[in-house]
């Protein structure tokens, strides 16, 4: 009886926590879009820039990390670095746009920026699901450590029996 209800409370225990995805998810986007927001900025200054001499960003790239300057050059990593970064969160922002509401979580696990994710878990703040997916995600977590918790029981009774006889 007390394994039954351990493994009760620890299934919504998971129900709760799983239920939190969807929220995690959205606060996970708000901070990809501030964080394409301000690289866009960076980005854009330094196209700007490379226009202003006859460049191409490309161009401007090469010519700062050819430079024997070690500063020189590694601000032309840096700004290869911001290019492909934005590059890399636009696409995950499209992602996130294309997809449907389960779809939405599949892109988070799949694209995961950890400085993003990193920075929306010490901020997030759990809610109440009011969402089908957040139902859905609740009763997911809730059924899979009910499920685990009773082939865990069922392969331990077993294990009893064996040594018992």
């Amino acid at each position: 009886m007390i394994a039954r209800t351990m493994a009760l409370a620890v299934a919504l225990l998971g129900g709760v926590t799983t239920s939190q995805l969807p929220e995690f998810a959205q606060q996970y986007r708000q901070r990809l879009g501030g964080a394409i927001d301000a690289l866009t900025q960076v980005v854009e200054e330094f196209r700007a820039d490379a226009a202003a001499h006859g460049l191409t960003p490309g161009e401007a790239i090469d010519r700062l990390e050819d430079s024997t300057d070690r500063l020189v050059a590694a601000q032309g990593e840096r700004a290869q670095r911001a290019l492909d970064r934005l590059a890399s969160l636009q696409r995950q922002q499209e992602a996130f746009r294309d997809a449907g509401s389960f779809g939405r979580l599949a892109v988070m696990v799949r694209d995961l920026d950890p400085q993003i994710a990193s920075r929306a878990f010490e901020d997030f703040e759990p809610a109440v699901p009011a969402t089908m997916e957040g139902a859905v995600t609740a009763a997911g977590g809730f059924l899979t450590v009910l499920f685990g918790a009773g082939l865990f029981g069922r392969a331990t009774r077993r294990l009893r029996r064996r040594r018992d006889a």
